[in-house]
């Protein structure tokens, strides 16, 4: 039996003015607040920080989402050391 490959990941953020973001490929919201987001998409795990940040539209069946409110900044975490991310992540929401 031949599994499918799974080559065809995408994820595309953009971004209007700093205060809307349009992403996909967007797998889960981890959690989230009003000054930071943690998504996990298909490229790795995404932090969103800012202010005033609150969801305008979620479909993770699609893999999309749009935010609003002022951001300050995006990181990403390497996906290719998931057991690490684990650590930071759990630092990130002390």
């Amino acid at each position: 039996m031949i599994e499918p490959v799974k080559a065809n990941k995408q994820h595309d953020l953009h971004m209007h003015d700093r205060k809307q973001l349009e992403l996909t490929g967007v797998q889960n919201v981890e959690s989230f607040d009003s000054e930071e987001f943690l998504l996990r998409t298909e490229l790795g795990h995404l932090t969103i920080r800012g202010s005033h940040l609150h969801i305008k539209n979620l479909s993770l069946e699609n893999g999309l989402l749009s935010l609003e409110g002022n951001v300050h900044s995006l990181i990403y975490l390497d996906p290719g050391s998931q057991g690490k991310n684990k650590g930071i992540i759990g630092k990130l929401f002390k």
